[in-house]
């Protein structure tokens, strides 16, 4: 639902927050990403240009913040049904990372993610939300570190960190 409140963290404490508010004022809060793969393939999104940050960059499958009291696997499979038009089955919980980024537009990221891989069996009909997703295209895993190389400034900071720090714990090679 939009404009649903996400938690974050003020003063230690997690309490629900808005989620503009969040990112204007760099506050700690929870998200999550997911990682499709089909084979040795992983899909990626291009964000929609309406997105209040980081608009036209290409990210991993999904990435999103729960909402207030919403488990992260939950929001992950909610996420992926909404964005992409795609039902989960299983998820794989690879870790847990803390970042920080400036995103632009006077926006920063300091997130701590829940990364899920859903391991699909075959590529499934894609159904983006045109709110949310551009564009999406399937890459081989082996071939993402060089791609982004490449065009770094084409991808989001969050999928340069995960691929850089923490690509064996996503992928498992």
């Amino acid at each position: 639902m939009p404009g649903a409140p996400i938690a974050a963290w003020e003063g230690g404490v997690l309490s629900p927050h808005d989620k503009i508010d969040v990112h204007r004022r760099g506050l700690c809060h929870p998200a999550v990403s997911v990682f499709l793969t089909v084979g040795e393939e992983v899909l990626l999104q291009r964000r929609a240009l309406g997105k209040y940050h980081t608009p036209g960059l290409w990210a991993n499958s999904c990435c999103t913040h729960p909402h207030w009291q919403e488990t992260p696997e939950a929001c992950a499979r909610r996420r992926v049904r909404e964005e992409l038009g795609v039902e989960v089955g299983d998820l794989v919980h690879c870790g847990t990372v803390e970042y920080r980024a400036d995103v632009g537009a006077g926006m920063v990221e300091h997130e701590v993610v829940e990364v899920f891989r859903a391991t699909l069996d075959q590529k499934p009909a894609l159904t983006p939300d045109p709110a949310e997703v551009m564009q999406c295209r399937w890459e081989p895993v082996a071939g993402l570190a060089v791609l982004i190389d490449t065009a770094p400034e084409a991808f989001t900071p969050w999928l340069r960190i995960y691929l850089r720090d923490h690509f064996a714990e996503i992928f498992g090679n």
